[in-house]
């Protein structure tokens, strides 16, 4: 029995010991070892590793996934002199934490500092463009830009700046009511251009119109006149060919056909017998 006990002081006091000496890091850590409180090593791989029992040695773990940083929405003037609210955020991560430990200390530290340096680098790069290119044309390149910028800047505190963007880009809201009035003006000058340009086409093809319109009546009653005098003409050489053939017959023929017209049960016609008309009567 007190061998047993003896020997389970001996795995506990192992144990112990063994706790004291190692440490494990996972894959999303990367670890400072501290001797006395100060760094003196950089563990970055995964896995079980050894140090000297506390307090000799210590560690102090660090991220290595990719972290954000989002920063509070700040005033920038653009190169033609317009205030611009700038809403940004960077990906970012720890690429040497010994260095990082020493120069910013930990997370809330490193923010602190990104906030100077991409604020500094966005002022700069914007600076130097209108406010049209920065909300419309050339805004991923500034990006690229700036992102290189900050990234120079933050491997100084072992940071990596793997990425910056804008959120958002508005105007002051004081501004805002004043450009939306301009906008709208300008709307209203470009729409009545419009429609003054569209006024004159409008009335230059209803001339255009018209004129067409007097050429193709007169032309059409051309046509006409003539259509019908042809007409006519062949009218009256039918006529005349049928006269010459039985001159007695068509005399006849047209005077039946006077009868036809003048005389109804409602007529009376008062003539001297010897009228022309009514010879064919006697």
């Amino acid at each position: 029995m007190k061998r047993n006990i003896t020997v389970l002081i001996y795995i506990l006091a192992l144990i112990i010991v063994i706790s004291l000496v190692t440490f494990t890091v996972d894959e999303t850590n990367q670890v400072v070892v501290l001797q006395m409180g100060k760094p003196v090593r950089t563990v970055p791989e995964s896995g079980l590793h050894f140090k000297l029992p506390w307090p000799i040695q210590s560690v102090q773990f660090f991220e290595k996934r990719v972290l954000d940083y989002d920063a509070a929405p700040t005033e920038i003037l653009t190169k033609d002199k317009k205030n611009l609210v700038v809403d940004n955020y960077a990906k970012w991560r720890i690429i040497d934490p010994l260095k990082f430990m020493i120069s910013v200390h930990d997370e809330n530290g490193a923010q602190a500092r990104l906030d100077d340096i991409i604020y500094s680098e966005l002022r700069v790069s914007l600076g130097l463009h209108d406010l049209e290119e920065i909300v419309t044309l050339s805004r991923a390149e500034l990006m690229a830009i700036v992102t290189e910028a900050s990234d120079v800047k933050a491997l100084d505190y072992g940071i990596e700046v793997m990425d910056v963007r804008i959120k958002r880009a508005d105007l002051p809201e004081q501004n805002e009511r004043s450009v939306y009035e301009r906008m709208r003006a300008e709307r209203k000058r470009i729409a009545n251009r419009y429609r003054s340009e569209g006024e004159e086409e409008a009335l230059k093809i209803r001339a255009v119109t018209d004129s067409l319109k007097v050429v193709l009546m007169a032309d059409a009653y051309k046509t006409a006149r003539v259509v019908r005098g042809e007409a006519e003409a062949k009218a009256i050489d039918i006529y005349a060919k049928a006269y010459s053939r039985d001159p007695s017959f068509y005399d006849f023929y047209r005077t039946l056909e006077a009868y036809k017209k003048i005389i109804d049960s409602n007529t009376v016609l008062v003539l001297p017998p010897d009228t022309e008309l009514l010879k064919y009567l006697k």
